[in-house]
């Protein structure tokens, strides 16, 4: 049950503010890109420099904060889940952990993968360059800004939308997770800014990955068919973004693109394995290994270093800045799909999912790449070293070519980039138009008109920006939007850590009720009812005794309670709601309301495989079903052989602690 009162939205519907103004701002800047080139560049490379001076050691702190933040969720509320506590994973283990792994690709882990490595070992931030020193760190730089730092910020709006969306029921934007900061207000002119900043950055954000996926494209189409590098074919492979986004949105082949981009998971990685296998093998293996070994020891002085008495700005902004930058600009469009597909999970599998099995990949992916030009730069081929720096889309080709079935490897390397950045845009659009809308729940999507017209807004914005100053332009962009949604996210732990609190809070008081006095004085005054529900336990409940349960005893008392609370002047009411026993489970519920708080007591029917006792043995296929009561702070449990006054007992035990903890709730939040 949601914890705020909302109006009842049935179908989608446009936020016309959200729109209006992060529509208007996009084209306002594409327009000045496009029409006044030279003085958008100026003018971003002055605010970048601005942004760069006064707030960079604000980019790095958070990055720092929310991963800290993060791994202590992960730790002291584990066991929470994202969604009701009778709630279990839509998803396989397996196959939430493939669906991660997807989200951790894009084409840009291709671009740098051998770009950062290469620019890291010629010219580093500290100390000399081409020294062993240089050749050790150039990996664990690009490992630093592709790992678990960034991956903390999807978790923390993964975490943030699904618990809100999926435990508390509220719309699954961003919005919902300033509800313990500002109530009601969110649905006003606070949660229209906090939308459009979310869209502004998500746009730039996505802008600056289809910029980067346009260039390399670029090139493996001048490799393979003689397609000229520059803006003809960069304009053209934007328009095809845009064109893909637009069937996918009016003829739902969605699905079919999901298809590919679990497809291109598995190209990928035999991409890799192909260099791993036919390049220097032996030196990869012990590359990687020490690679780890120095991240591990380099993490904790690297994540804070904002090198204060070297500063080099023109470094900081192309590197650690950017990363961060990017990172949190994408965050509420990763942290959407992560919450999606982890309705169920408890709170600490999400955190240890996220945190390690992309950064998995990435490991591998970067430390084959990155140590394979880092060691061709070694052995003496320089010009390949400064392709690499200068133009890095052509140094990931170039030393493609130098291993065997050369363009095999370019083809293969270029339609694993294609699948990713259509996916990125098709994604990218929908995302943006779900936060254009009200939707009626998490599992609705925006209309698709509003897909299209955001796909074509970034493909827009992804030219205008490119014909500025190329991919440091969209750097530039991206340092200067993330700033807004920085402050957001800063909103976005404080707000979760309120709510978590407060249901701890409020948890460990319902866990110290009397609810089991009660049950055990009630139970004391009718001889042998104990052995019955023995009986129950160790036996089978079908589902039509389930149902007479709930219909001659529970319903009955709840509705006893909600009258006489009616009577007292409490506004109370019981709806009891059919439903299918697998999908939409047979439920009852009182629910009393205070202001914007309000208690639910929930009883539903669910079906579940019998248990087996001792040497009782139960047949596989063997069911039995319960009458189980849920409740939003936490807890779930079988009231099948309660009495019509220890149901009564129970509502009433709950709803005073209720009662009870929310002046603690509200003092400690």
């Amino acid at each position: 049950m949601s914890s705020v009162d909302t109006q009842e939205i049935t179908q989608p519907r446009t936020k016309w503010p959200v729109l209006i103004v992060s529509g208007v701002f996009t084209l306002a800047v594409a327009a000045w890109a496009l029409f006044a080139p030279d003085h958008a560049g100026r003018v971003l490379g002055d605010t970048v420099s601005w942004i760069s001076n006064w707030f960079g050691w604000f980019y790095i702190l958070l990055a720092t904060a929310i991963l800290v933040f993060v791994v202590y969720l992960g730790l002291r509320y584990s066991r929470v889940r994202l969604g009701a506590d009778s709630d279990r994973p839509e998803f396989s283990t397996f196959s939430w952990a493939c669906m991660l792994f997807a989200a951790g690709i894009g084409t840009d882990v291709m671009f740098f993968a051998v770009a950062e490595p290469a620019t890291q070992y010629l010219h580093p931030p500290q100390g000399k360059g081409e020294t062993l020193d240089a050749a050790r760190e150039s990996t664990v730089w690009t490992l630093f800004h592709y790992g678990i730092t960034g991956w903390g910020m999807y978790a923390l709006m993964g975490i943030a939308l699904g618990y809100f969306a999926h435990r508390k029921g509220l719309p699954l934007a961003v919005r919902s997770a300033l509800h313990p900061l500002f109530g009601k207000r969110i649905n006003g002119r606070i949660g229209d800014a906090v939308d459009i900043a979310t869209v502004l950055g998500t746009i730039f954000g996505v802008a600056t990955s289809l910029g980067i996926g346009v260039v390399m494209l670029n090139v493996g189409l001048d490799v393979m068919f003689g397609i000229d590098q520059g803006t003809p074919a960069q304009v053209g492979l934007a328009i095809l973004a845009v064109v893909v986004a637009t069937i996918s949105a009016t003829s739902g082949v969605d699905k079919g693109i999901r298809i590919l981009s679990q497809l291109n998971v598995v190209l990928a990685i035999v991409l890799a394995l192909w260099v791993l296998v036919t390049g220097q093998t032996a030196f990869l293996l012990r590359a990687a290994m020490m690679n780890v070994g120095d991240f591990v020891n380099l993490f904790p002085g690297m994540t804070m270093d904002t090198m204060a008495f070297d500063y080099d700005a023109e470094w900081m902004n192309g590197w650690t800045l950017f990363f961060w930058a990017w990172w949190i600009a994408w965050a509420s469009f990763v942290g959407m799909f992560l919450a999606r597909i982890s309705k169920g999970r408890t709170i600490g599998q999400f955190v240890v999912g996220t945190l390690t099995i992309p950064f998995i990949y990435i490991v591998m992916w970067v430390t084959i790449f990155g140590n394979s030009a880092v060691k061709r730069i070694m052995d003496g081929d320089k010009a390949f070293g400064e392709t690499a720096v200068n133009t890095p889309e052509t140094g990931f080709y170039d030393m493609l070519q130098q291993y065997p079935g050369a363009m095999v490897l370019v083809a293969l390397a270029t339609f694993v980039g294609l699948l990713f950045y259509v996916t990125s845009a098709d994604s990218g659009a929908l995302v943006m138009a779900n936060l254009s809308s009200d939707l009626p729940d998490s599992d609705v999507d925006a209309k698709p008109w509003l897909r299209v017209l955001w796909a074509a807004a970034t493909g827009l914005l992804t030219v205008a920006v490119l014909l500025v100053g190329g991919i440091g332009a969209l750097q530039s962009a991206t340092i200067i939007m993330g700033l807004p949604f920085a402050i957001v996210m800063v909103l976005v732990m404080i707000g979760l850590h309120r709510a978590l609190e407060g249901e701890r809070l409020h948890a460990d008081a319902l866990r110290t009720s009397v609810t089991a006095s009660v049950v055990g004085r009630e139970a004391a005054a009718s001889p042998g009812s104990w052995k019955r529900r023995l009986a129950r336990s160790l036996g089978t409940v079908s589902l039509k005794q389930a149902t007479q349960r709930l219909d001659s005893t529970v319903v009955p008392a709840l509705r006893e309670v909600a009258g006489e609370l009616v009577e007292r002047g409490v506004d109370a009411s019981v709806e009891d709601v059919a439903g299918s026993t697998t999908q939409a489970p047979r439920t009852a519920v009182l629910t009393v309301r205070d202001g914007e708080e309000q208690f639910a007591y929930t009883v539903q029917v669910r079906r579940m495989k019998a248990p087996s006792y001792g040497s009782r043995m139960i047949e596989a296929d063997d069911q039995t079903t319960l009458l189980e009561v849920v409740l939003p702070s936490g807890g779930a449990y079988d009231v099948i052989a309660y009495s019509f006054e220890q149901i009564c007992h129970d509502v009433l035990d709950h709803y005073e602690w209720w009662v009870s903890t929310q002046q603690a709730v509200s003092d400690a939040t």
